[in-house]
């Protein structure tokens, strides 16, 4: 009988054990808040804000179009076991709308778009819709930071302190770039100071440290252009002398070929002055990969070719 008792002892000690280690790795889970984002630009605030209190998955990496992406079942997944998603909104992500309907029903889906002012917001052409890419205008951006700073201090109350300190630090960074960015513009010639890319995804930038800007497709890579489009394009290149055009990093450069091989039948010398990151930034551990490196970049990338 003795025997019997001591086997049941141990058995009941070892299964407390077991679910005191399940109860102690529970907790020690809360101390990270599980994030999913959608663009790397969106990825880049949390992490800064975050900080070691945040685990990010960003489901677009470098060179993928947001415009045209399909959630897959591992994206569904990790949406699903996120405690806060974290998304651009102002329809850039257009094809998972649904999706994040649905999603904010169990938890926080932010759409960081909706914290912009509405009198930063640029619209769209021949539409009711704002233009999403709101990232390329730093002033509007920070207000961002600071969206993304409020909802993490929801989920996690006790590092708020640490949230806002990491905003704070974030927006000074990013008010550095936002003046390099201005100051280094205006050293282009003002008759040169027009961008053109293969979608109209820099207006923001444009309106921002005053450039014009003209893109083959609309602010949406899942528009058409045609012959007429390439045209328009070449006839202001031939114009106004412009001597360089800028592939992106998420599009084929077949389109702005076009315009290019367009150029020089009416014997006007145009290069590809180099590649822009637009909707989608750079690769993980370079410069590229984050939002400063990737903005700077691309101020360095138009100034040195039209300069």
């Amino acid at each position: 009988m003795k025997r019997w008792l001591v086997v049941i002892f141990t058995i009941v000690s070892m299964g407390l054990l077991a679910a005191c280690n399940s109860e102690e790795t529970a907790t020690d889970g809360l101390d990270e808040i599980n994030v999913t984002t959608t663009t790397g630009q969106v990825a880049d605030v949390v992490k800064n804000i975050g900080g070691d209190k945040v685990k990010v998955d960003s489901l677009m990496g470098p060179g993928v179009d947001p415009h045209l992406y399909q959630a897959s079942q591992g994206d569904i997944k990790k949406l699903d076991e996120a405690e806060i998603i974290f998304y651009n909104g102002l329809h850039l992500e257009g094809k998972m709308d649904t999706i994040f309907e649905k999603m904010s029903k169990d938890k926080p889906t932010v759409a960081v778009g909706d914290s912009v002012p509405e009198e930063m917001l640029l619209g769209a052409d021949d539409s009711d819709a704002h233009d999403p890419h709101i990232w390329f205008d730093i002033e509007a951006w920070i207000h961002v930071v600071d969206a993304v700073e409020q909802e993490l201090s929801k989920l996690s109350p006790d590092d708020k302190q640490l949230f806002e300190e990491n905003a704070e630090n974030y927006k000074k960074e990013l008010e550095e770039m936002h003046e390099y960015a201005l100051e280094q513009i205006q050293t282009i010639p003002e008759e040169s100071r027009v961008l053109v890319t293969a979608h109209d995804a820099f207006k923001y930038f444009g309106h921002a440290y005053g450039m014009e800007v003209m893109g083959l497709q609309g602010l949406s890579t899942d528009s058409d252009y045609g012959l007429k489009d390439v045209q328009v394009l070449v006839d202001t290149l031939v114009d106004r002398k412009i001597k360089a055009v800028f592939v992106e990093s998420s599009i084929s450069e077949n389109s702005i070929s076009a315009v290019v091989e367009g150029a020089q039948k009416e014997d006007h010398d145009v290069v590809i002055g180099g590649e822009l990151f637009s909707d989608a930034m750079g690769k993980a551990g370079t410069e590229e990969g984050t939002y400063t490196g990737m903005f700077k970049h691309n101020v360095d990338t138009i100034v040195g070719s039209l300069k």
